[in-house]
């Protein structure tokens, strides 16, 4: 029996027992969490594809460890123009064994994994501007430059 979840903007197919690195998840080390968003379920000759997600059902997971990942360096270098630029970067993530695959005879988790790695604080509205009625621009008279450009040119005709 196998599944397939979607955690952290990516896809992975699990079956019970499977240990996989995710990205990072706001859980504790050692507690259990629950993804909600299965996308399909097999067992046996027995598919069941959710158009997008399977509803009321649940793989459930439990917090081994969080780590960073071996880091990537990212290096640019332009010959003959004495640039050089170096970075480095790791990735945080969450290190999850599969623990159930099911629908509502799974156990209760203590943690949902759709929760984001660091809680935000609440965000105020800001309060609705009123809306203001703005005034049509003034269309400006194009005739008068047109006319004062004719008699420039007509004056510069005259005197060769």
């Amino acid at each position: 029996m196998y599944a397939v979840i979607k955690t952290g903007g990516k896809q992975y197919k699990v079956s019970q027992g499977d240990v996989l690195r995710v990205e990072k998840l706001a859980a504790a080390e050692g507690e259990t969490i629950s993804f909600d968003q299965v996308l399909m379920i097999a067992d046996a000759g027995d598919i069941k594809v959710g158009s997008p997600i399977i509803e009321g059902t649940t793989v459930t997971a439990s917090v081994k460890q969080h780590g960073r990942a071996k880091k990537i360096e990212i290096i640019k270098f332009r010959r003959r123009k004495h640039h050089r630029k170096q970075m480095g970067h790791r990735q945080s993530y969450t290190e999850i064994e599969i623990t159930a695959i099911g629908g509502k005879s799974a156990p209760k988790p203590a943690v949902k994994a759709d929760a984001p790695a660091k809680a935000a604080a609440p965000k105020k509205k800001a309060p609705a501007k009123k809306a203001v009625a703005k005034k049509a621009p003034a269309k400006k008279k194009v005739v008068a430059k047109k006319a004062a450009s004719k008699k420039k040119t007509s004056k510069k005709s005259e005197s060769k």
